[in-house]
């Protein structure tokens, strides 16, 4: 699956839920929710069961899956960014944009950046060409909506954006169709506060919430259906994910804790991958990937120079695209506010924080020292810390290396 397998670089669209959690779609075991467009998708591509964001929350998570590295090392990992906030992803980044515009694509973000809203952060400073949406959280004040980097509406109308973001998709396609091109549909929904189109409200098992993701689907659905009518499928990568899990409605499908936590339920995400011809249709892959991993996936696939100097942590995981289980990560790390909070390998989770202080409120928050099989123990209820010596001390192994060489990057000089 490389771009020498095509006339030229495949179009990518890669669509981002905000706080979606894994077990909100059908085709990841929903029930109350209902999304046949992203389960046929699934039914077409190929479904990763174990796939991770790279933060627990919207700008760490961002940061890495723009850049293919962990946020710290950008200097975003402590905290979303919010108004009154100047930094933002510093320029020495080479985002998934800019590092495919030398290949020809035309570029564009429509929806929630949350990398930095001042000039130099402005993501038409990164590598896009073309922006419509907002540049952080739905839920910060004031929010206005842009079109490049003009201000074109305040107060926004939120239960307009999902239809108004995926008409934008399309208009961008329909008028790149002729070069390769780069869609980042990054979806303002469904986090907080939650606002649906009319024809979407009080459909959904699910409540509003449910409600909410339905539209997200309806999207989806869309955007398929412009790919076949323009005959651009099978030039065309498509791919699904959230920027992180749930909060506070949602389901993760039985993980452990929720947005914000290191553990399963904060961290691992839904996704789904299409490109037919390339991508066989039903595949699964069960091998540990994270949202890091994108960025050296797509420049594999697209045939682009990765970005120079600059340390990678994500990997190619273009054989798990295709349904293969084997995963080029020995390990993954979850962070929290700039410390390595977990240590995930294939089969096992080391979580060494994840602050609890218990009934007394008066008592110290302590962190964990805890051990899971993740094959045998998802959802992180039993600790074999004591009955697997041998394996905690291959994970403290692990966790000294992340230690000495990303934890370091957030200590002041």
């Amino acid at each position: 699956m490389t771009a020498t397998a095509v006339e030229r670089p495949p179009n990518i669209i890669l669509v981002l839920a905000d706080d979606l959690g894994y077990g909100d779609l059908g085709s990841f075991g929903s029930t109350h929710i209902q999304t046949p467009h992203l389960d046929e998708m699934a039914r077409q591509g190929v479904r990763l069961t174990d796939f991770y964001a790279s933060g627990s929350n919207c700008t760490p998570s961002r940061a890495g899956l723009m850049t293919g590295r962990y946020a710290i090392r950008s200097g975003l990992a402590h905290q979303v960014i919010f108004v009154a906030d100047e930094h933002g992803l510093p320029a020495e980044e080479i985002t998934i944009a800019e590092m495919l515009k030398p290949l020809g694509y035309r570029t564009a973000i429509i929806g929630k950046w949350h990398l930095g809203h001042t000039p130099q952060h402005w993501p038409t400073t990164q590598g896009f060409d073309y922006y419509f949406g907002l540049p952080y959280s739905n839920n910060a004040m004031p929010l206005a909506l842009y079109r490049d980097s003009r201000k074109i509406e305040e107060p926004v109308r939120q239960a307009a954006l999902t239809e108004r973001y995926t008409a934008e998709a399309i208009r961008f396609i329909e008028q790149s169709r002729d070069r390769p091109f780069f869609v980042y549909l990054s979806h303002t929904a469904p986090h907080v506060p939650l606002h649906v189109p009319d024809r979407f409200a009080g459909k959904s098992r699910a409540g509003l919430y449910g409600d909410v993701v339905e539209s997200l689907d309806w999207s989806m659905g869309e955007l398929l259906n412009t790919l076949q009518r323009l005959e651009l499928d099978e030039r065309t990568l498509v791919i699904f994910t959230s920027d992180n899990g749930p909060y506070p409605q949602g389901s993760t499908g039985g993980l452990r804790g929720s947005k914000g936590t290191p553990w399963e339920g904060g961290y691992r995400v839904p996704f789904i991958a299409r490109w037919p011809g390339h991508i066989p249709a039903g595949a699964v892959s069960t091998g540990i990937a994270m949202n890091i991993d994108l960025l050296p996936t797509l420049g594999a696939i697209a045939g682009a120079a990765l970005p120079a100097g600059l340390k990678l942590d994500g990997k190619n995981i273009a054989g798990m695209l295709k349904g293969g289980n084997d995963t080029p990560h020995q390990v993954l790390y979850y962070f929290s506010d700039g410390r390595i909070a977990g240590v995930r390998t294939r089969d096992w989770k080391m979580l060494v924080q994840a602050r609890y202080r218990g009934i007394d409120r008066r008592l110290p928050e302590h962190d964990v020292l805890l051990l899971f099989n993740m094959r045998t123990d998802p959802q992180e209820r039993y600790s074999m810390a004591a009955h697997r010596p041998d394996k905690w001390q291959e994970m403290q192994a692990h966790l000294a290396r992340g230690q000495r060489e990303l934890e370091a990057l957030a200590m002041p000089d």
